[in-house]
């Protein structure tokens, strides 16, 4: 774990996150520019799920839209980034700092009472329809970031047995 200083439900929250996106780092730090831009599923339906460079897109962006999700129950609207097709890897794992870095700022003002919400009124509505508390859509990213990792660790395999 990178670190387990930070304290309460927020902190371990925030310490897992941060251990997702690192093991998202490590997964993608041995991707040649190359691999990173090769479609892999070109008749996928899913425009994010074609390519490296398409997952790693869409989960940087996901990251940016989670955080503004928590942000705008303080009343902060703020708009996601726009979504950045890098052809180096260096630069998605720059973007997925600047993420975390960002969810840190929104977190600055979130305290444990926060996370839970058993008000249905007073949770997130996401543009999927779905409700969450500031836990659950914390805890939603975090397995987002994993699921990813692991398509992509499997998109490695692929592009492998290709040579």
């Amino acid at each position: 774990m990178a670190g387990l200083t930070r304290k309460g439900a927020k902190g371990a929250l925030l310490d897992i996150y941060e251990d997702a996106l690192l093991q998202l780092q490590e997964s993608i730090k041995d991707v040649s520019d190359e691999d990173l831009i090769a479609v892999v599923l070109p008749d996928d339906s899913d425009e994010d799920s074609r390519s490296i460079q398409s997952i790693l897109a869409h989960v940087v962006g996901s990251s940016y839209s989670y955080a503004i999700y928590i942000r705008s129950l303080k009343g902060t609207e703020y708009i996601r980034p726009e979504k950045k097709l890098r052809i180096k890897v260096a630069d998605y794992i720059q973007d997925l700092k600047d993420s975390f870095l960002f969810n840190l700022t929104v977190f600055n003002e979130i305290e444990d009472s926060n996370l839970e919400e058993f008000d249905s009124s007073l949770k997130i509505m996401t543009r999927w329809k779905q409700l969450y508390d500031i836990e659950q859509l914390t805890e939603h990213a975090i397995v987002h970031i994993l699921r990813h990792t692991r398509q992509i660790e499997k998109f490695k395999i692929l592009l492998n047995d290709r040579r």
